[in-house]
């Protein structure tokens, strides 16, 4: 829920182009409230004072400007319209309450006793199809969804028999989770039937095809990923009921929660979101406190994204409405991880929509910045034969092909077949990266 939404429970907001410490400041003047709309944890909410650079606002205007069209500009279209080209027939599920899912649930177990007592056969599972050659990138959402494709898995198969049986087991278990109002994560789902399970992939896969069935999220079934991510900055919200400030969660950060639904009340004065591909380089920013000399919120999951990763980013651009500025490795994965955060993975194109994060803005490091902040050779990685492989393939995505600034430095790249790390611009300093790498782009609003 947005900070709009719940109001800003009788706290000063600060200026991140001025006095950003106004909130630290025991002598300044507070609002007039009434005690019966005081909050108890207002006190514990207020923000460590920020120590902007000096030349901040000449750093920050690019990005200023950036912000204003983004906040002027309209909201994005919505799968509630489904454009010309597009089959009517896509699976996009939406966001249901415990009873709506276990409702959906029973609804399956009932038609199955169906077949099993009326017709005196055995049942079988209409379920969406989630293969590659379903999956459908819409250009107009910018992001990939489940087509209309579906299949049977019938108990009568011998080939599907197994997989049938896993399926309504792990209904089962969910039924029982959700009917408890508690969350558990996919390792103990697993292990409630090792043996039918043999593998968690299995139980991993079921859970997809459940959710698609029902036609809600994955995490409405209540079964989470362990945590991953981090983040760091100026923002503040409420998870299930606590308050936290994310200035205030030590050098390393707060984990980001699985339960993404639990968190409301998000507020914050950063200018920009920085989404960082490795956990190394989120260190060294959160360790030299990056986000109070450029207000900014700091965002990692460590490699591959989780889905909480991706769906807390997508509410914070969402509700807060600031750029989002991507820095990964100069190589082609880097580059398919900065897409998945924007356009989506073909393993849960079904939750799309709540999974995706638009127009993120690739801050670096690109191929192009190799050459431009003259990386020494020996920090320049020869691309191996898969990788070039990797990234003629990206060049053929139409998520790359529609920005051709993107293309440009992915054709450098495959040309060159050079490669380079976030890490390797350590090679000019330990904080050469949050001292001059960083403020120089923000200030050049060199990102594409």
């Amino acid at each position: 829920m947005s900070s709009s939404a719940k109001g800003h429970r009788g706290r000063k907001r600060a200026n991140p182009s001025a006095s950003l410490n106004i909130e630290d400041d025991d002598n300044e003047e507070e609002p007039t409230i009434s005690p019966s709309t005081t909050s108890p944890t207002q006190s514990s909410r207020k923000r460590k004072p920020v120590n902007l650079l000096p030349n901040s606002d000449q750093v920050l205007k690019e990005c200023r400007e950036l912000r204003s069209q983004l906040r002027m500009a309209p909201p994005a279209a919505t799968s509630a319209i489904v454009p010309d080209a597009i089959p009517s027939n896509i699976v996009e599920v939406t966001e249901q309450t415990s009873n709506q899912v276990l409702e959906g649930i029973e609804v399956i177990a009932l038609r199955i006793a169906h077949q099993v007592l009326l017709k005196h056969e055995g049942f079988s599972l209409d379920i969406p199809s989630r293969a590659a050659s379903n999956q459908i990138y819409v250009k107009d959402w910018d992001r990939i969804v489940l087509g209309g494709k579906r299949s049977t898995r019938s108990f009568l198969n011998v080939k599907e028999s197994r997989k049938s049986t896993i399926t309504l087991r792990v209904m089962q278990l969910l039924h029982a989770v959700l009917a408890k109002r508690i969350h558990i994560t996919k390792r103990d789902l697993f292990y409630t039937d090792v043996k039918l399970f043999v593998d968690q992939a299995e139980s991993d896969g079921v859970l997809d095809d459940v959710a698609t069935m029902i036609g809600c999220t994955r995490s409405n079934l209540h079964v989470v990923a362990s945590d991953k991510g981090l983040v760091v900055g100026r923002v503040s919200f409420i998870e299930d009921g606590d308050p936290i400030d994310c200035t205030r969660m030590g050098v390393g950060g707060k984990a980001i929660p699985p339960y993404i639904d639990k968190i409301e009340q998000i507020e914050s004065d950063a200018e920009f979101i920085l989404l960082v591909e490795k956990e190394a380089a989120y260190m060294r920013m959160a360790e030299d406190r990056f986000y109070q000399r450029l207000p900014c919120i700091v965002i990692t999951a460590k490699g591959q994204p989780d889905v909480a990763t991706r769906m807390f980013l997508s509410r914070l651009k969402s509700e807060l409405r600031i750029p989002v500025l991507g820095l990964v490795d100069s190589d082609p994965y880097g580059l398919k991880i900065l897409s998945v955060y924007m356009s989506g993975s073909k393993n849960m194109s079904y939750d799309s929509a709540s999974l995706t994060t638009p127009d993120i803005k690739w801050l670096g490091l690109r191929p192009s910045d190799l050459d431009r902040y003259d990386l020494p050779d020996q920090c320049r990685l020869d691309m191996t034969e898969n990788d070039v492989k990797t990234g003629k393939e990206l060049m053929n995505e139409e998520f790359i092909q529609k920005n051709p600034k993107w293309m440009k430095e992915l054709e450098i790249m495959v040309k060159t077949k050079k490669k380079a790390e976030i890490q390797a611009l350590s090679s000019f300093g330990f904080q050469y990266i949050t001292e001059t790498y960083l403020p120089r782009k923000l200030k050049e609003g060199d990102w594409i």
